[in-house]
């Protein structure tokens, strides 16, 4: 996760408690009109991604050929 410093925006320190809560107010808010806006491409992509993550999954646990059920494990 990233952290305040890291951010490429200047954010300032010195915000009330009340600008600071409408700013996240505003945040969500324009966080939901994108999520809201773009849902097709959102979805696309995470399913995309996560067909992905499946895939190496399977790659990655992949023993090879199964064996035999007759034939002794040693």
């Amino acid at each position: 996760m990233r952290q305040l410093n890291d951010l490429p925006l200047c954010l300032p320190a010195d915000l009330s408690d009340e600008a600071a809560a409408k700013l996240i107010e505003f945040l969500y808010e324009l966080t939901e009109a994108l999520e809201s806006r773009y849902f097709v491409q959102l979805r696309r992509y995470y399913h995309h991604a996560n067909h992905i993550d499946q895939s190496d999954l399977y790659l990655a646990t992949d023993l090879g050929p199964a064996t035999e059920p007759d034939d002794p494990p040693f």
